[in-house]
């Protein structure tokens, strides 16, 4: 089992990282978006890894933090929830806040993400909202829509040739996962996304 890698980061785009090692060997690892973004300008990185090992398949995923990979565990877990679904959680929500919406049953946050049904967003917190530690996660968060910068980067995106619907929804994750972006960055993060 690999717990973790740590080298020299190869190629990175918002899905995956290839790290090469001090051995030679280089992994590639399906990222989140939070993980992404901490990685752009980074030469080097130390991830811990998840290992989805299937008949037709043996694939890692790699996190910035111990506790988004527990975060990730626990939402293979449900029923109904496979790895890419929880990955796409983790991009959508931060990993600091995803216990809070769990424990305050924000079935409206879980179903804000692609992939995510009712049904799914009802058995993630049945089946996580005793397991999940909170912490200090705060439930009460600032809407990215609030934001003079999120206005902006939309109207870019809208100008561009982009449905308002889309472009909101993109920048919204963004936003969630990094409120402090600039307009331009948020726009560069957003296209390939689209």
């Amino acid at each position: 089992m690999i717990e973790y890698i740590r080298g020299r980061v190869v190629r990175l785009n918002p899905a995956a990282v290839t790290v090469e090692t001090a051995g030679g060997v280089a992994y590639q690892l399906n990222i989140t978006l939070p993980t992404y973004s901490a990685l752009e300008e980074q030469p080097e990185a130390v991830l811990w890894v998840h290992e989805s090992i299937r008949d037709d398949a043996w694939t890692l995923f790699g996190f910035l933090e111990e506790t988004e990979r527990e975060l990730f565990r626990q939402l293979v877990g449900v029923s109904g929830v496979g790895a890419g679904t929880a990955r796409m959680i983790l991009s959508a929500i931060p990993a600091a806040e995803l216990p809070g919406v769990i424990a305050g049953s924000d079935l409206r946050r879980l179903k804000g993400v692609k992939g995510v049904g009712a049904k799914t967003a009802e058995r993630i917190i049945v089946d996580l909202r005793d397991k999940i530690k909170t912490g200090d996660a705060t439930l009460i968060q600032q809407s990215p829509a609030d934001s003079e910068v999120f206005e902006e980067a939309l109207a870019a995106l809208v100008m561009l040739g982009f449905t308002a619907q889309q472009s909101r929804k993109v920048l919204g994750k963004l936003f969630d996962s990094e409120p402090g972006l600039k307009v331009e960055v948020a726009i560069r993060k957003a296209l390939p996304l689209m």
